[in-house]
């Protein structure tokens, strides 16, 4: 599991929950639970991760959400 922070909030028109990633550029998954949209954030995460890398290009370090108060 990743610590990256998370952002969830519940889209009425969709009907469904999204998970972003702040600190992952374009990282974001959805889910019909807040649950399940933060579970499917972290296979997310690892994709992203994975894809960088493969890339060459930097990952950035999860920081603390003191960064976002």
């Amino acid at each position: 599991m990743y610590n990256y922070d998370m952002i969830i909030h519940y889209d009425k028109e969709e009907n469904f929950y999204i998970a972003e990633v702040p600190e992952l550029p374009g990282c974001m998954a959805d889910g019909k639970t807040y649950e399940e949209a933060a579970r499917n954030a972290q296979t997310v995460i690892a994709e992203w991760i994975e894809t960088a890398r493969e890339l060459g290009r930097e990952v950035p370090c999860p920081s603390s959400a003191a960064n976002y108060a």
